[in-house]
């Protein structure tokens, strides 16, 4: 049986494994509404599936991000065809965010505006984690709950 210092010993290294060095967080840059020149261009996401290959994530403590943050975002718009000033029925807007409106991240939240538009935001705060609908589960979140269940699980 392991002892109590030894599991404690490697649960630690394991961590500091783990950490890496303070950097900013990464994530995709971009808004339906920048598609003007190519009308029918959908390089954000707003009509079909996001493609990543076609965007560079953008640290967004570095000067190209247009909003500095520690969040990334994604913000979708909807309503009906003609409605929202370019003539498109649904906006998509990716970038960085300062603070989460809600004092959340990993999750959505959604309303309707009293025009009617329906709004949908999810912030994160991993690397391009704004690139889909899902939000991802973070690697090292599992990592650590499968070492923290099999130590538990010897120690007993």
């Amino acid at each position: 049986m392991i002892s109590k210092t030894i599991s404690f010993a490697i649960c630690t290294f394991l961590v500091l494994l783990f950490i890496s060095k303070s950097e900013a967080v990464k994530c995709y840059q971009c808004s339906s509404d920048e598609d003007d020149k190519l009308r029918y261009e959908d390089n954000c996401g707003a009509y079909r599936k996001f493609n990543e290959l076609n965007h560079i994530a953008i640290d967004c403590s570095s000067d190209e991000s247009h909003m500095p943050g520690s969040f990334c975002l994604k913000r979708t718009e909807q309503s009906p065809r003609g409605f929202i000033w370019d003539g498109r029925w649904r906006q998509v807007i990716r970038r960085c965010a300062s603070v989460a409106d809600y004092g959340v991240t990993g999750v959505c939240n959604w309303g309707i505006y009293e025009n009617g538009v329906y709004w949908e935001e999810c912030y994160c705060s991993e690397d391009e984690c704004n690139s889909s609908n899902i939000q991802r589960l973070s690697l090292t979140i599992a990592l650590f709950s499968i070492v923290g269940l099999v130590f538990h699980r010897l120690l007993m």
